[in-house]
């Protein structure tokens, strides 16, 4: 039995998928699947039932793919001791954002991590919440950005800044002629949202909930379409498809057809939201930590607090 196995079959439990479960892992199908028939012969005993449409673990592979999980992050914090024996600053740092905060955090904080730790180059990643907090438990991360709320065991979770929701509208738009525009005055129109997924989209939703319901009382959907990411969602807004709620920071500098857009406050106390930083408890490098915490702390864009 070896760690690498272990993270095989952690990897197919969650994947149900020997094909994706080998891509997520870098190896072959077939590698990957003679090493999984390998430990189960070892163990005598099924860990996955298997058939043409599908892959599921068996009761006993539930209890054996949950302790492997548990070893492969005892694993991790062994990593995570040596590594805390050795300079802090002087290795990569593996960090990870969700998609509506990594593209417009990442710019203004490199310089300032540069000046702070310039022995320190960042791995980055950008995903969906779930996915770096599955990440991060298992150590394919060290540090996450994420939006509150967050909560996981045996992670600590430390708010960072908070900013704003911003409407974001055509300039030819009605609403355009408003100082700030409360979500009772969009109750009529078309409001892009994200897809399923993006934690931003429910933090939207929130704070109007209407958006999630239909429009017209005949199955017809308030959106014409769901963006895959924010820049996609400009694009839209700027071709007179509708309107859109970004943050704040992802109106901020120039961009293509900024001259067709304009941006007003969303006028209602719970238009914000509050990006946190996540890590291990027994994550070692807590310089590390603190020179990421302080970079992103002097990066903040205007109108951020």
């Amino acid at each position: 039995m070896t760690l690498t196995e272990l993270r095989y079959i952690v990897t197919l439990a969650q994947e149900r998928h020997f094909g994706q479960a080998a891509e997520r892992c870098h190896v072959s199908q077939p590698t990957l699947s003679i090493a999984v028939k390998k430990l189960e012969q070892e163990l005598g005993v099924e860990i996955f039932e298997r058939s043409k449409s599908s892959v599921r673990t068996t009761p006993t592979g539930e209890q054996i793919v949950a302790q492997a999980q548990r070893v492969l992050e005892e694993a991790s914090a062994i990593r995570d001791i040596a590594t805390a024996g050795k300079d802090q600053l002087n290795s990569p740092l593996q960090v990870g954002a969700i998609f509506t905060i990594g593209p417009y955090l990442f710019p203004q904080l490199i310089p300032q991590l540069r000046e702070l730790a310039p022995q320190m180059p960042l791995l980055i990643e950008e995903s969906f919440t779930a996915t770096l907090r599955q990440r991060l438990r298992k150590g394919e991360l060290d540090v996450i950005i994420v939006a509150m709320p967050f909560t996981e065991p045996d992670v600590v979770t430390q708010p960072l800044y908070q900013e704003p929701f911003v409407v974001l509208l055509p300039a030819t738009h009605k609403l355009a002629k408003l100082e700030s525009i409360k979500p009772a005055q969009l109750k009529d129109e078309n409001v892009l949202l994200l897809g399923e997924g993006h934690c931003f989209r429910d933090q939207v939703i929130d704070v109007m909930p209407h958006l999630a319901q239909p429009r017209g009382g005949r199955g017809k959907v308030r959106t014409h379409t769901e963006g895959s990411s924010l820049e996609t969602m400009r694009y839209m807004v700027a071709s007179g498809l509708g309107i859109s709620i970004l943050p704040l920071s992802a109106t901020l500098g120039e961009r293509p057809n900024s001259e067709l857009l304009v941006t007003r406050p969303l006028n209602d106390p719970g238009a914000l939201r509050t990006a946190a930083l996540a890590w291990r408890a027994s994550f070692p490098r807590h310089k590390a930590v603190d020179a990421l915490r302080e970079s992103i702390l002097q990066s903040r864009l205007p109108g951020i607090a």
